[in-house]
């Protein structure tokens, strides 16, 4: 198999039998490890049109991995094609736009428009791949302001399930542009993308952390405070536990913090009045908030920087009054046992509930919050499932129907039903064998 398809594609084409095969597949999770029949390391679209004709004619489930943070699930069959090769950067401040390829990761975008005053709307964690977080729609630190991720993709070019490459744009495939803009899956292999930057010529941003005895106070004092925010401000709140397992220095195990994560666009003035009651919820253990480059956005959330094992799951929340805040605690506040490093609440709303007036595939537009469980550590990794459904089951009241891939994790996603149909002729028509459905 490997042999036919080198003769196929520039770039490396490796089966478990061949050296440099177990890098080539590793991702981000490290949770999973993925075995496919082979994998095709992409140099070009034209590299990845051979590497799915090969594997339509063969009848072989194709999957894409980048950076490999969004995975939950193992792959073991098939071809598998890696697109960290396709890392070329190109920017257009008069536009402004951004053009990368499907191996570009946040942080060489960040990096390249930051000189400008640009900034991309991107995730909390700079070493995402900025093509599958697209995608999924995309909740970062700036959605309130500046709303989804995937508002502001412009164009891509797509490797379809049958082998040919598709321009999806406004004056190409509108429709298919129309699903990416948060469809995720089965839509085929975005090889580059055209992304619509923005204009933030300052930013107040950081964290202030505080300890165990005032996670309720600050919980409840953040949430009533999100209820008349400004709509340029988003925030989220994390309930740190260090579990007690080897890989948690001994001091820290079994105890907590809450970690109030706040960006603001704008200049120190605006913010410091927007944070002060923030500030005031409880005494404050560590206070970076402030004015803040461009390039040090990843301080804002602090996500980890080296590949590790992870568990994510998700919900979205509507409107919520001081009821949300107690059954949260009691469920992940102090004094409660669960496998789970951290359980964030995020603010959303404001720009992210306004839809494009060409519309878009985007689950999640009706949720006010979102609400997240990451476990870290894999010996704890089997009791999450049901951890995190007593969780959930105790934010039923608060649940919004559908749910954005991204924040999904383990579970599924769910569009409203009327983009669910659309988005399943879509994914016929680009794919009408099910070479990209067959591994979701």
């Amino acid at each position: 198999m490997s042999h036919a398809l080198s003769a196929l594609v520039a770039g490396p084409v490796l089966t478990a039998a061949d050296p440099g095969f177990a890098e080539e597949v590793a991702g981000f999770n490290t949770a999973f490890q993925h075995a496919p029949d082979v994998v095709v390391g992409a140099t070009s679209t034209t590299d990845v049109v051979e590497a799915v004709r090969y594997a339509r004619s063969h009848g072989l489930p194709v999957a894409v991995q980048s950076t490999g943070h969004g995975a939950h699930e193992s792959i073991g069959e098939g071809v598998l094609i890696t697109t960290s090769r396709l890392d070329q950067v190109e920017l257009d401040a008069a536009s402004p736009t951004v053009t990368v390829g499907a191996g570009v990761r946040w942080s060489q975008v960040i990096d390249a428009a930051a000189p400008y005053g640009l900034a991309p709307i991107s995730g909390s964690s700079p070493s995402v791949g900025v093509i599958g977080y697209l995608l999924g729609g995309g909740l970062g630190p700036l959605a309130r302001s500046h709303g989804y991720s995937s508002d502001r993709l412009e164009a891509a070019t797509v490797v379809t399930g049958t082998g040919e490459v598709v321009e999806a744009s406004a004056d190409g495939d509108a429709e298919l542009l129309w699903a990416l803009r948060g469809g995720k899956h089965g839509l085929g292999v975005v090889t580059q993308a055209r992304v619509r930057l923005a204009s933030v010529p300052a930013l107040y941003a950081g964290n202030l952390t505080f300890a165990e005895e005032h996670i309720p106070a600050v919980v409840r004092g953040w949430l009533a405070w999100t209820r008349g925010a400004d709509a340029a401000v988003t925030t989220s709140v994390v309930v740190m536990h260090f579990p007690d397992v080897d890989l948690v220095p001994p001091h820290l195990r079994g105890t907590r913090l809450a970690i109030l994560h706040l960006a603001f666009p704008g200049d120190a003035d605006a913010g410091e009045r927007l944070a002060a009651p923030l500030r005031a919820l409880a005494p404050v253990v560590s206070d970076t908030v402030g004015p803040m480059a461009l390039t040090d956005v990843a301080a804002i959330h602090g996500d980890p920087t080296d590949p590790g094992a992870s568990w994510v799951q998700g919900v979205m929340l509507g409107e919520a009054d001081d009821a949300l805040a107690d059954a949260w605690l009691a469920q992940v506040g102090p004094g409660t046992t669960h496998p789970f490093a951290g359980a964030e609440l995020r603010h959303v709303a404001g720009a992210t509930s306004r839809e494009l007036a060409e519309g878009s595939a985007v689950a999640g537009r009706p949720a006010h919050y979102t609400a997240a469980l990451v476990g870290v550590a894999p010996p704890l990794f089997d009791a999450m499932p049901g951890a995190a459904r007593s969780v959930f089951d105790a934010l039923a009241p608060w649940t919004v129907e559908e749910l954005n891939p991204n924040f999904a994790g383990a579970a599924s996603a769910v569009w409203p039903r009327g983009t669910e149909t659309r988005l399943a002729a879509v994914r016929r028509r680009v794919d009408p064998d099910g070479v990209f459905t067959a591994v979701h």
